[in-house]
């Protein structure tokens, strides 16, 4: 089940230290108290969104699922963005669609949170090289094409704090960020690489943009926040110019279609990418496996690929 993260005060003081009670106790496995301490909250704070989750999170956990749904349902109409991620939760319980399972506002929450200690964990304690592999990738595509390892006008989708930016600083004639999650954007911000930063849903950024704008489109480890990809594979074929490249990674399904993996991300299968790169016209360049990042030291499967329009 999904860990709550910060929460706003349910304002009762009170109730608000048996809330940390009972985190405490659920973090600990010890289930049972947790719900238990999670009821006493909501008898203080009725309308307290992440006891509701929390008491959803514990009975789940101890079995009683009929009532889990029910508390996790409540937590939902009361924080209907879902910064809480409880849909996650839903969706491992059958209750609602696993496509619906990860939602724009649990996706800024999450990444407001992590902000702070984004780079260091990612590429410390996670050996994070998704940007280091795609820039690699981009270097041997325009090798292997006799061109100049350069771009014009570039979007990095989900740009997070700026790390794909600093693997092709100098290479682009521009920079253009867009980024759901404004305290990862304040980082960004600071690496002074970005012609311009948006903070928006990465479709909603790429449908507002000129046709044939850019030269490359890319995306880090983005993709494992998003369902069917069909939306963002349409609007970059549009935007790129004629040869333009779009180079992401994605963790591996070896099945088909997609799935919402244990690790409340999203996996894609080789024949689902390859189907919706072949329907818009896309040219596979580079299709290889690749592993981003480390889950407990053991290399996460994926996906490194680089289309070209």
């Amino acid at each position: 089940m999904s860990s709550t993260s910060s929460v706003r005060s349910s304002g009762d003081f009170l109730a608000d230290r048996r809330y940390e009670y009972a985190r405490g106790a659920f973090d600990e496995r010890d289930f049972a108290a947790a719900a238990d301490l999670a009821r006493q909250v909501l008898e203080l704070a009725p309308d307290f969104a992440a006891a509701h989750a929390m008491l959803g999170r514990s009975l789940a956990e101890l079995g009683a699922r009929e009532e889990a749904v029910e508390a996790l349902h409540r937590a939902l109409a009361l924080e209907p963005e879902d910064a809480l991620g409880v849909r996650l939760d839903l969706a491992r319980l059958g209750a609602v669609a696993p496509d619906e399972a990860i939602t724009d506002g649990y996706v800024r929450a999450l990444f407001d949170d992590y902000a702070p200690k984004f780079d260091r964990h990612l590429t410390g304690s996670l050996a994070y090289r998704g940007p280091a592999l795609i820039a690699e990738a981009l270097r041997r595509t325009r090798s292997r094409q006799i061109r100049d390892f350069r771009f014009g006008l570039t979007f990095d989708l989900g740009c997070g704090t700026g790390l794909m930016a600093q693997e092709i600083a100098g290479l682009c004639a521009g920079i253009v960020g867009v980024d759901l999650s404004p305290r990862m954007l304040e980082k960004a911000e600071r690496t002074k690489l970005y012609d311009a930063l948006h903070e928006g849903e990465l479709v909603a950024f790429l449908s507002g943009r000129e046709t044939y704008e850019a030269d490359l489109v890319v995306a880090a480890d983005v993709f494992v926040y998003m369902a069917a990809l069909d939306g963002v594979f349409r609007q970059a074929h549009r935007v790129l110019k004629p040869e333009g490249l779009f180079a992401f990674t994605v963790q591996a399904h070896e099945g088909d279609g997609y799935i919402l993996g244990d690790d409340a991300r999203y996996a894609h299968s080789e024949p689902y990418l390859r189907r919706l790169a072949d329907s818009l016209g896309f040219t596979p360049i580079v299709f290889e496996r690749a592993s981003t990042r480390e889950d407990r030291g053991v290399p996460v499967p994926g996906f490194l690929v680089v289309l070209q329009r």
